[in-house]
C-alpha cells in the first residue's frame, strides 16, 4: 500500500515518525512525502503525526488535518490517519470536528495504525533485531536524533507535556545501545540525545538517574569517529563534575543544550523549575572557564506572569555574564490546562514581544562576538549538502545541533572537490563569520595545522 507520511514537530516526534516509518516498511507498505493529484504519487492513505504542544501548533496542525479532508474529498486519497501529541491533547474533541478522518491514534500506538491497515491483524510482528527505524525527507542519515526517554515529571507550570505524553518513561540502556548501534550501521555519524529531561534518564525503571552511565555505555559500544550530542539537559541537574566528564571525552561533543527558562528565582519558583540563580550562573560560568570554547545553548522565556523589569533585565544580566553561544527565545504563551495560565500579573502581548525583542538584540550582539573567535581556526564538520556550482559544502560543526543553530560553509576548489562527501567530515580553516553561520575553506592536510578543533 502507498501511504503519504507527513510529520510535525520536535526532535522527539521526529523519533516517533522515523520508528512508525521504520515498521510501515518492514510491513511491506511505501512512504511517499510528497502528494500531487493526478500523478503516479498519489497514494492510498494518508497519515499524519501531529503536536499539539502550544496554541500556534495546534492550529498549524489542525489546518494540515483539514487539507487532507480536502484532498479525500477530492479522491486524491482514500483514507486519513492521524496519531500524535494532537490527539493525545484534544481526542475526543477533534474525533467530533473532523468527522472525515478514518482513525485517530495516540503517540506511539503503532499497533493501532498496523492493525488498521491490516484489516485488523498485524500480519508481522517485527523483532528488534531486524527493525530498522525509517528517514523523514527532511532529515539526514549522517544525523539521527536517539529517543532515550518520553514524557516528564517536573510539571512546570506553562507546560503541557506531563498532561499530553504522561510521565517520565525511560528506554532501557540495552535497548538504547541497540538502536544506536544500528544507526551507526546505516550511515549515522553524528546522536543527537533527546528526552524531555535527558539529566532524569533511568530515574523511573534503576531508582535513580543513569544519564552518565549511559553515556559511557554509548561511547563504549558506538563507532570511534561518531558524534554524541547532549540536548534538552536540566540545569538543576548539571554538575562541575559532568561538565569534566564532557569536556574530557572524545566521543561527547563539548556542547550542552541546557534551557534554563529564567535567571530570577521568583519567576523560576513560579515556573515550579528547580534550582537556583547561583548553580546555573556557576555551571555556565565553570564551562566558560573549563573551556572558552566550550559551546552552550539555552531556551529562555520572557514575559511570564510576575516578570517585572527587574527580573527581566537580571535575565539579560545573565546572558552578558554567561556570553551563551546560541539563545532561543519564547514570548509566554497561556496554554490550556496549565497552572500558569490562570495566574494573576498577566503581561500583555505588547510588552512580551518589546522585551524579546531587546533580549536577541542583546544575544546578536553576544553570537556574533563567539562567532569571531573562530576565525583562523581549523573545524571539523559533518557535511549535509554540497554545492557542485558554487563549489560550497554546508555542514556543521561541534557547535551546531541540527535545525536549530548556525552552519559553516566550506568552499572547496577542484583538488579537494572528491574529498568532500554528503555525511562525511571535512576539515575547514575559518576566515569570516556573521551572526550565526562560519565560512572557510576545505582542507585535506588540516590534521597537522595549529587551532584544530
Amino acid at each position: 500500500m502507498k501511504i503519504y507520511f507527513q510529520s510535525f514537530g520536535c526532535a522527539k516526534n521526529s523519533v516517533d515518525s522515523e520508528k512508525l516509518i521504520g515498521l510501515l516498511n518492514a510491513a511491506g507498505h511505501k512512504i511517499i512525502f510528497d502528494l500531487q493529484e493526478n500523478s503516479s504519487n498519489q497514494a492510498d492513505i494518508a497519515i499524519i503525526n501531529t503536536c499539539g504542544f502550544i496554541e500556534d501548533a495546534v492550529k498549524e496542525n489542525v489546518n494540515a488535518i483539514l487539507d487532507l479532508e480536502s484532498l479525500k474529498k477530492s479522491g486524491v486519497i482514500k483514507k486519513i490517519i492521524v496519531v500524535g501529541c494532537l490527539f493525545n491533547r484534544y481526542g475526543d474533541e477533534l474525533e467530533k470536528e473532523i468527522p472525515l478522518v478514518d482513525l485517530w491514534a495516540k503517540s506511539e500506538d503503532w499497533d493501532m495504525v498496523l492493525r488498521f491497515l491490516n484489516g485488523g491483524v498485524i500480519k508481522t510482528k517485527v523483532s528488534d533485531e531486524h527493525w530498522v527505524r525509517g528517514l523523514l525527507k527532511e532529515n539526514s542519515a549522517a544525523s539521527r536524533y536517539l529517543k532515550i526517554s518520553e514524557g516528564c515529571d517536573s510539571f512546570c507550570s506553562y507546560c503541557t507535556i506531563p498532561s499530553i505524553r504522561g510521565r517520565a518513561r525511560s528506554v532501557p540502556i540495552g535497548q538504547v545501545i541497540t538502536e544506536a548501534v544500528k544507526l551507526c550501521e546505516h550511515g549515522a555519524r553524528e546522536l543527537c540525545l533527546v528526552g524531555q529531561d535527558t539529566t532524569l534518564y533511568g530515574n523511573d525503571i534503576y531508582g535513580e538517574p543513569k544519564f552518565e552511565e549511559l553515556l559511557e555505555e554509548l561511547e563504549k559500544h558506538i563507532p570511534e569517529d561518531t558524534w554524541i550530542r547532549l540536548l534538552y539537559l536540566h540545569p538543576n541537574r548539571v554538575t562541575r563534575k559532568f561538565i569534566d566528564k564532557v569536556a574530557g571525552s572524545k566521543k561527547i561533543l563539548s556542547y550542552l543544550d541546557i534551557p534554563v527558562q529564567h535567571i530570577s528565582e521568583p519567576i523560576l519558583q513560579s515556573m515550579n523549575r528547580s534550582g537556583s540563580e547561583p548553580h546555573i550562573r556557576d555551571i555556565f560560568r565553570y564551562a566558560r572557564e573549563n573551556d572558552p570554547l566550550f559551546a552552550l545553548r539555552t531556551t529562555v522565556m520572557v514575559g511570564f506572569p510576575g516578570e517585572t523589569d527587574e527580573y527581566f533585565n537580571r535575565l539579560l544580566d545573565f546572558l552578558e555574564e554567561a556570553q551563551i553561544d546560541r539563545v532561543g527565545v519564547f514570548e509566554y504563551s497561556p496554554e490550556e490546562g496549565t497552572k500558569a495560565a490562570s495566574f494573576a500579573c498577566q503581561i500583555d502581548k505588547k510588552s512580551k514581544k518589546k522585551r524579546a525583542a531587546r533580549l536577541m538584540k542583546l544575544q546578536s550582539q553576544i553570537s556574533a562576538a563567539r562567532q569571531k573567535l573562530f576565525i583562523g581556526r581549523t573545524l571539523k564538520i559533518l557535511v549535509e549538502s554540497k554545492d557542485i556550482k558554487d563549489k560550497i559544502a554546508w555542514g556543521r560543526s561541534y557547535r551546531d545541533a541540527p535545525e536549530v543553530d548556525g552552519l559553516v560553509g566550506a568552499h572547496f576548489s577542484s583538488n579537494s572537490k572528491n574529498a568532500v562527501r554528503k555525511g562525511e567530515f571535512v576539515y575547514s580553516k575559518i576566515s569570516d563569520s556573521t551572526e550565526h553561520d562560519l565560512f572557510g575553506e576545505v582542507c585535506t592536510d588540516c590534521l597537522k595545522w595549529e587551532n584544530l578543533i
